[in-house]
């Protein structure tokens, strides 16, 4: 059964500036969205609370594969709302998460997890058999698991962490195609206890493109000063990336966040994204800086002169724009990359380019 995007709290209809977030979050943890025999209902967590789960839920949502205008490919929890990248799925350790997709395409593709427990079948991966033909309905099974304790004063570590999901199907075995045209999405495991934001921004590097997108068309993200951000960073393609957040910082742990004044856990502001890998965090919007608009991009400097890069927006705590806040985001859209040029020849054939001239002034 399709959950009713109308019960999911991040289900509207998208806001000016904030083009996929409230669409494409999925909140499927128990607590906060619990899903019982297909039926979602909405309990009282809220995001100024920590996380709670029952033990052993079950959690079943569909998830449609769509293609998408320019030979792109999206997946989405409705076939009118498949986006690049697809619905943000969210479980507490200990839950079963059962994914229906359903292939809308002419094509072969899959859904396949990195970080959670899933059996053979449920692999997404052509070499177990595993995949979606042309118009077909799929079931997956991902579980979780609690950290546990094991002899000699061991621990073996559990589900909770941010980890993704794709395609391994479509174009080849290991689904280059699919990842190439947008078939990605992020996947949270949460921890019991854990702080919940108040927004979430997905961002993938997938060769030379942000979410499939070079600027000044990257996603500009936004947040009101003092609101707890979620990132969900993830990389796929050919090329080693850096992830970089201008005037925030946070705790390169699992959460982002410093567990106590001893904590020594060496705070970022810019960390390695390589392909295949994920990692999350929360900060606080403005935090000591206060609101503008601040800018997010791969650090390696042939990149984001090529394009990536886009815009964090740090509104007013009511909402108004801070002073000089439009005109940078005028700035970032009118400039150009002149690195452009010589970096489109190894860019996939769809990425746009552009090429960097004058002061921004």
């Amino acid at each position: 059964m399709t959950p009713d995007p109308s019960a999911l709290g991040d289900a509207s209809p998208a806001e000016p500036g904030e083009p996929h977030v409230r669409r494409r979050s999925l909140l499927a943890a128990a607590g906060v969205l619990g899903v019982t025999g297909g039926a979602v209902t909405v309990a009282t967590t809220t995001h100024s609370e920590p996380a709670k789960a029952a033990e052993g839920v079950t959690k079943r949502i569909t998830i449609y594969a769509v293609a998408l205008p320019g030979n792109q490919f999206g997946y989405g929890l409705t076939p009118d709302t498949a986006t690049i990248p697809g619905p943000i799925l969210e479980m507490y350790e200990g839950d079963t998460l059962e994914i229906t997709l359903v292939n809308t395409t002419n094509q072969r593709l899959s859904i396949h997890p990195h970080g959670v427990d899933y059996s053979t079948d449920s692999d997404g991966a052509p070499f177990n058999a595993s995949f979606n033909a042309p118009g077909e309905t799929r079931k997956y099974v991902w579980r979780s698991h609690e950290m546990t304790a094991t002899s000699g004063r061991r621990f073996l570590p559990g589900s909770a962490g941010y980890w993704h999901y794709h395609d391994h199907a479509m174009g080849t075995d290991h689904g280059t195609a699919g990842l190439i045209k947008g078939l990605y999405g992020a996947l949270i495991v949460r921890r019991r206890g854990d702080i919940l934001p108040d927004k979430q921004f997905t961002v993938v590097f997938n060769d030379l493109q942000i979410n499939n997108k070079v600027a000044p068309n990257t996603p500009m993200f936004e947040a009101n000063l003092g609101q707890k951000v979620e990132w969900i960073a993830i990389g796929h393609g050919n090329f080693f990336h850096t992830f970089h957040l201008h005037a925030h910082r946070w705790a390169d742990n699992r959460t982002g966040y410093l567990e106590g004044p001893s904590d020594p856990t060496h705070v970022v502001d810019n960390k390695d994204l390589n392909p295949g890998n994920s990692f999350g965090f929360q900060v606080v919007a403005g935090e000591a800086v206060g609101p503008g608009a601040w800018m997010y991009h791969c650090h390696v400097q042939s990149h984001s002169d090529t394009g990536m890069a886009g815009i964090f927006l740090v509104r007013n705590a009511d909402g108004t724009m801070p002073p000089g806040a439009q005109e940078a985001i005028d700035r970032f859209n009118g400039h150009q990359h002149a690195a452009a040029a010589k970096a489109a020849a190894s860019a996939p054939a769809s990425a746009e380019t552009h090429a960097h001239g004058g002061t921004g002034s």
